[in-house]
């Protein structure tokens, strides 16, 4: 009998493993297949409308025009996220009639009435604002928008989200699109253009035909994790004001026994809502936007106090080695952590550089970075 249940615990002991890597492995196709359905829904939109959806995007009110961003709750003013329009492509109908349309919520025996497109999102994830803290659709899982090897799930973030629209090889204008600390009368159109090399950018709209390296040979959108509040390297972001021109400069924060982790604590200004994957509705850079500055699963860094500025948000994923890209023609590869990326040295291409950093340069940052530019004209002669 003893030997008997020796045997059969020598069997499970080598079952298991082989258990637990079929799950993951069925995990990893289903998140596969959650891209390509995105990348579907990104083409039927292409095709309806002759462009790609907005990234930063929604009403905003003529009080806005020619003026710094307003104060009021009434409208999101611009702030929803590129998957937002998708919703109806992605078999989302009746969620994308709760976002279009004015919205009655009752909760805790107070009714609220929000109008078309809803609250701004962060305030909804920060819980901070009475008006705002009851939007349905921010608290909305969408399982396309979700990977399931990621066990992120509910508060303190909302409706996660696993996938996010690729900004290029830089970070310059990351976070405010083609203006000035986001005043409305104060364009920066050439600075944002030089950074701005991606498939997406931020309050802009790109086509097809703008994305001249080749549809299959430029990434669309990428995977990344969703914050467990564990302080890991690529959820939790930490904060150096240098990081455009030395992208590797965080990683003295990380912990050397554990180097998945942060040794230092969040600046007191990184709330949860600056969290990675926070919210699919909200068009922030933490939350559905990447970079291919470093290579999958390195540090976030970002500029600014929190994810309001811009910072090296690479691709990310609970799978073994790498993570998921949707390549524009809507293919989904797996990128491995040791891809080629150049020189994490160097800083990123901006208006007025020189050198590697001069506009219109080739990506710094090898394969790795051209795969994320559009138009940069970088050959790609490899494998990947």
């Amino acid at each position: 009998m003893l030997v008997v249940i020796a045997i059969i615990g020598v069997l499970v002991g080598l079952l298991l493993p082989a258990v637990q890597a079929a799950r993951e492995a069925a995990r990893r196709m289903s998140c596969s297949n959650n891209f390509k359905q995105i990348g579907l829904a990104i083409h039927n939109y292409h095709s309806a409308y002759r462009k790609m959806p907005k990234h930063g995007t929604g009403p905003i009110s003529e009080r806005a025009i020619g003026a710094n961003w307003p104060k009021e709750t009434e409208l999101q003013h611009e702030r929803l996220s590129a998957q937002v329009a998708l919703l109806p492509f992605v078999e989302q109908q009746a969620l994308w009639e709760q976002v279009s349309n004015p919205l009655i919520v009752t909760s805790g025996g107070t009714t609220e009435t929000y109008p078309a497109f809803g609250a701004i999102p962060w305030n909804v994830v920060a819980q901070t604002n009475i008006y705002t803290t009851d939007w349905t659709p921010c608290f909305t899982d969408v399982n396309t928008f979700r990977c399931p090897s990621d066990p992120g799930y509910g508060l303190p973030l909302a409706g996660r989200s696993n996938y996010g629209v690729c900004y290029g090889d830089a970070i310059d204008y990351m976070h405010l699109g083609p203006y000035t600390s986001w005043a409305r009368n104060t364009r920066a159109d050439a600075e944002y253009k030089a950074a701005a090399r991606g498939c997406f950018g931020l309050y802009t709209q790109t086509a097809f035909r703008d994305i001249l390296d080749g549809l299959s040979n430029t990434i669309c959108m990428g995977e990344n994790n969703s914050d467990l509040g564990d302080e890991h390297i690529t959820t939790s972001p930490r904060r150096n004001a240098n990081v455009a021109n030395k992208p590797n400069n965080c990683n003295g924060q990380i912990e050397v026994t554990r180097p998945q982790f942060w040794r230092t604590s969040p600046h007191k200004n990184n709330f949860a809502e600056t969290k990675r994957g926070a919210c699919w509705a909200g068009a922030t850079m933490g939350w559905t936007m990447c970079n291919t500055i470093l290579p999958p699963n390195r540090e976030v860094c970002t500029v600014g106090h929190n994810t309001a500025g811009g910072g090296t948000y690479t691709v990310s994923s609970r799978h073994q080695g790498g993570a998921h890209v949707l390549m524009a023609d809507g293919a989904v590869r797996f990128i491995t952590d040791s891809i080629e990326a150049g020189n994490d040295d160097l800083g990123t291409v901006k208006y007025g550089g020189t050198g590697v950093r001069a506009p219109g340069s080739a990506s710094p940052y090898g394969l790795w970075g051209a795969l994320g530019t559009r138009a940069a004209k970088e050959v790609i002669d490899e494998e990947f």
